[in-house]
């Protein structure tokens, strides 16, 4: 008991006197200052203006599903750095050769980021439905505007003339819809399905149709392409012109009869099989069964284009490179 008195004592009279002189000390300490933290801005949110232009046609952002859906595809692309760097520098190999056919075939030239988006400028993908190429057609779509597609032959990765078959896909699909984000929908999800959810769903165009989150997002990632390729300095990338990857000016060999052996057939022309296969990769074998005798152009790539130099490389499109 007397223990425990002394501690009942301890702790009503001394307790107080220690927190007296602990304020006492702490008062005489220098108040720290309380430094400016700087905020780095890492990863800058992307603006834009809320007024676009798509194939000649003014798309308003404003509203707000309209705003964030393109700034969620927008935001996507400007973060996904190497692919977009790689779909810039490739662009400028591809560009130039899907412009002039775009525009031969009356096509707006902002359909070429259909086929950004549909590929990212891969000439080989190939999706898990099995559809390819830089305009990924299936096989039966393909064949259907025109292009061979076999175990030998698949010119879904013909440059030339997969541009020329998309062309005419879209040039019927807008003779149908009369709008070019509708034309965009319909190359993602079919023509059919577009129609019929047009008429349910009493809407103008794709981009007021509620549809699968995919096909959603399809347009605006379109649209969200033409946005950054257009000045992707404004987005934060630093690209020189000798960066770019380098179009390559080739010569052509016709063939309309059977070639047995391309390894043969590239040495009879001065160059390599590699070179043949990557000049030309609608060439899926290692021969060309022309039976029929179809006329083919096959790709030789001129010596002097094959090597970087440190001279200054003229870029496609100016926008893309910073000084």
């Amino acid at each position: 008991m007397k223990i425990n008195k002394v501690i009942t004592f301890c702790a009503g009279v001394a307790f107080p006197a220690f927190v007296t002189m602990a304020a006492d000390i702490d008062a005489s300490r220098p108040k720290p200052v309380k430094e400016k933290v700087e905020i780095v801005p890492l990863s800058p949110a992307p603006a834009f203006s809320p007024r676009i232009e798509f194939c000649g046609q003014a798309i308003d952002l404003k509203r707000y599903d309209m705003y964030e859906r393109f700034d969620r595809e927008l935001t996507t692309m400007v973060y996904m750095q190497s692919s977009t760097l790689r779909i810039i520098k490739l662009a400028n190999r591809y560009f130039p050769v899907i412009e002039p056919i775009l525009e031969r075939m009356g096509i707006p030239n902002d359909m070429k980021y259909l086929a950004v988006i549909e590929s990212s400028l891969n000439v080989r993908a190939i999706s898990p439905a099995k559809a390819a190429g830089l305009w990924q057609f299936m096989p039966a779509t393909g064949r259907q505007y025109g292009l061979e597609v076999n175990d030998t032959i698949d010119e879904r990765m013909h440059v030339e003339l997969s541009t020329i078959a998309a062309c005419k896909y879209l040039k019927d699909m807008y003779a149908k819809f009369q709008n070019w984000p509708s034309v965009a929908a319909a190359y993602n999800i079919g023509a059919g399905r577009i129609t019929t959810e047009l008429e349910n769903q009493k809407a103008n165009t794709s981009l007021d149709l509620w549809l699968v989150e995919e096909t959603s997002r399809y347009v605006f990632r379109i649209l969200a392409a033409k946005e950054l390729m257009s000045h992707p300095s404004k987005y934060g990338y630093t690209i020189k012109a000798n960066q770019l990857y380098k179009p390559i000016r080739c010569n052509e060999v016709v063939v309309n009869a059977v070639v047995d052996d391309l390894y043969k057939f590239a040495t009879d022309n001065n160059t390599t099989y590699y070179l043949i296969k990557d000049f030309n990769p609608w060439l899926r074998s290692k021969s060309i069964s022309n039976v029929s005798g179809k006329l083919y152009k096959v790709k030789i790539p001129v010596i002097e284009d094959l090597n970087y130099s440190s001279e200054p490389m003229t870029p496609f499109d100016k926008n893309w490179i910073t000084e």
